[in-house]
């Protein structure tokens, strides 16, 4: 005799999928979390949010990233490492399968200044 229980449902805010994405992202080397004052909104404690976009259906998901790199750091390395970092990240820790994770790199800054920026 199979019997199939379940708990209930686990549903994981957008939110929470959004913190869990730009996280990851900024864990990837030239990928940086601030820069002038509009990407302080951004990447910001209150927009922690605001770079990942996130749609679902029941257990898949698709990320829009928007993304500020380093100058001189390769673009497309960095995005591509931000893909997968991402996409891996979100599907271990919520159990999502992610189906894309669609990177724009929305501005590039100077080392120094994304460095000034995270001392205010």
């Amino acid at each position: 005799m199979s019997e199939n229980k379940t708990n209930g449902q686990i549903q994981i805010a957008d939110e929470v999928v959004g913190v869990i994405a730009t996280t990851a992202a900024l864990e990837v080397e030239g990928v940086v979390a601030g820069g002038g004052k509009g990407f302080v909104e951004l990447f910001g404690k209150k927009g922690h949010t605001k770079c990942a976009k996130i749609t679902k259906d029941t257990d898949e998901a698709v990320l829009d990233m928007d993304i500020i790199v380093n100058f001189g750091t390769k673009v497309q390395n960095a995005a591509k490492e931000v893909q997968e970092k991402v996409k891996t990240t979100v599907e271990t820790m919520t159990g999502l399968t992610v189906a894309a994770v669609n990177v724009s790199i929305c501005g590039i800054v100077k080392e120094t200044e994304a460095k000034a920026e995270e001392e205010e």
